[in-house]
């Protein structure tokens, strides 16, 4: 991967400013450089480990948590994501609950 820009970063992975500022603060990433205009750079590592941030949070994890398990080793890693995949499954239970329920309130109307 090419290096990029903030803003290439932002729109390239449809995270906001914000995000990447927050990922900064937390520690998980920094960017590799700046250009000769003043940009912060990205490079592919930092692209990479980006998506990876972004996805995490999709599922669940917060920054916090993300950052205890970004770097572990796989083991680690893995009991992380199984036990957010317990929760993620419940939550899909209760999801089809709720589409039931909604599914009997329409049949009503």
């Amino acid at each position: 991967m090419d290096t990029m820009t903030l803003r290439q970063v932002c729109d390239t992975f449809g995270v906001s400013r914000r995000a990447i500022q927050g990922y900064e603060k937390a520690g998980l990433i920094s960017p590799s450089g700046k250009n000769e205009r003043g940009y912060l750079l990205y490079d592919g590592k930092s692209q990479e480990r980006i998506q990876r941030i972004k996805l995490f949070q999709q599922i669940g994890f917060t920054l916090r948590e993300i950052g205890d398990i970004i770097d572990a080793e796989g083991d680690v890693q893995k009991a992380a994501l199984e036990r957010q995949l317990g929760k993620l499954r419940e939550k899909e239970k209760n999801i089809e609950i709720l589409i039931r329920e909604v599914y009997r309130l329409i049949e009503r109307s």
